[in-house]
């Protein structure tokens, strides 16, 4: 996704695309979405939905401007409008729900993305702002502020419900933002100094726009900072390397598993990123170039382009492009070559009902081999398995097998890729919608 539609939907995830919830499911993960989704139409059943996209449970706004409502007359629980009166405070109720999660009877290890809309234009909270209600600021900033303090809150109650069940030292904590801190409704970031150095904020790809920190907690880890660049791409990719599954091919991310033991960070050979028809960014080690479209921010009818060596000038604030023509040309062209189609490979294990038969589909869409395949259905009685040696990288294997008659019908593929044992379950019980897709491995 590369911004946000500007006068229409949200656009919508599409059966081409994969999330990491889909891959830690296939792991054996039971998954929860709480908070702000944001993708696709407001409705069950569609191939955008969380539940759809990997996720067990969901609780919370699907579409953005609903998320714009603190105190909303509805959410979403999976499928299902939950009828709200509109006194409720929905970051609230999303901590609730979030601990519920974290402390349900369960064997499985689980993965809980909690998308709070903490802290957000308009700074919405309930009642006043508490110990900052008496600060020399605008109301707008006394609430941002509020809002900062009451998402520590909500964080310090996640990681206390992880210690209560037990479950904090096997459970690695992840925090992040989308962007820079954002200027909107009267907030004033450098009231709060939000982006330090870095110049601009939300919406800008400056790095005030696009370095946040990323928090990584979880008891065994030593306490440190790292200050190699990792990105967003890099968690899909990071998730399924720490949930030991085959990583997907032709992705951007690098895992960064390496970082949090201490091995070492993801090699990057650049990072990119775009706006499309506003601008677009590129950093290749200590070099950034920035790129403006005609018209844009002032960039006149041929655009503007200019370059930063981070090393010396991290605010961005002296333009280098017109003294260091070869180092602009050479981002210029890997910049070019960093943008356009994206093809995906299918991935994972997809069932049909048609004709009185369950088709059964295992898709490769890792890098390497899959080997030793066995495709079958579980039930009352095990069909007989139909086995091949080798699935290879973007290719399928399809299988049809007799419908069994009513019950619970689950998909089974056992294979080996990267030396280890890996077992995909697709289950599906007739009527229901959507599938879910689960694993152990």
């Amino acid at each position: 996704m590369r911004e946000n539609p500007e006068g229409g939907p949200q656009h919508a995830l599409t059966d081409a695309d994969l999330t990491f919830a889909e891959l830690l499911q296939l792991s054996g993960y039971r998954t929860a979405c709480i908070g702000k989704w944001g993708f696709g139409p407001e409705q069950p059943d569609q191939p955008s939905h969380p539940n759809v996209r990997g996720f067990d449970e969901f609780f919370g706004y699907i579409g953005h401007r609903h998320a714009h409502q603190y105190f909303p007359k509805y959410l979403w629980h999976n499928g299902q409008k939950v009828q709200l009166d509109g006194s409720k405070y929905a970051p609230h109720l999303f901590r609730q729900r979030a601990v519920e999660f974290i402390n349900a009877d369960s064997d499985q290890p689980f993965l809980l993305y909690f998308a709070t809309n903490l802290p957000h234009s308009p700074s919405v909270i309930p009642g006043d702002a508490g110990e900052y209600e008496t600060k020399p600021w605008t109301a707008a900033n006394r609430r941002h502020a509020a809002q900062v303090a009451r998402l520590d809150t909500d964080v310090a109650a996640l990681v206390r419900a992880l210690r209560d069940a037990g479950r904090a030292e096997d459970t690695l904590v992840l925090f992040t933002s989308d962007n820079g801190p954002h200027r909107e409704k009267g907030v004033t970031p450098w009231l709060f100094d939000s982006n330090g150095p870095y110049r601009a904020d939300k919406r800008d790809v400056y790095e005030g726009g696009i370095r946040v920190p990323l928090i990584a907690w979880s008891p065994g880890l030593r306490p440190r900072v790292e200050r190699q660049p990792v990105a967003a791409w890099d968690l899909l990719p990071t998730l399924a390397d720490l949930a030991e599954t085959p990583v997907p091919a032709h992705l951007d991310g690098l895992s960064f598993r390496g970082l949090l033991t201490g091995e070492g960070a993801p090699k990057h050979t650049h990072l990119v990123w775009n706006r499309p028809r506003k601008a677009q960014a590129i950093r290749r080690g200590r070099w950034k170039l920035v790129r403006f479209a005609p018209h844009i921010a002032g960039a006149g009818p041929e655009g503007r382009v200019e370059l930063y060596d981070l090393s010396r000038d991290p605010g961005e604030s002296r333009d280098i492009a017109a003294a260091r023509p070869q180092i602009t040309r050479e981002l210029m062209e890997l910049l070019d070559d960093s943008i356009g189609e994206d093809p995906r490979l299918p991935y994972g294990l997809r069932t049909e009902l048609t004709g009185g038969q369950v088709v059964v589909t295992l898709h490769n869409g890792s890098a390497v081999p899959w080997t030793q395949v066995e495709l079958g259905l579980d039930g009352k009685r095990r069909t007989r398995a139909h086995t091949v040696a080798r699935v290879d990288p973007g290719t399928a294997i399809s299988v049809g097998f007799p419908a069994p008659s009513g019950g619970r019908i689950t998909a089974r593929a056992d294979f080996q890729a990267g030396g280890r044992s890996h077992v995909f379950r697709r289950a599906h019980r007739g009527g229901e919608s959507p599938m879910t897709l689960t694993s152990t491995g």
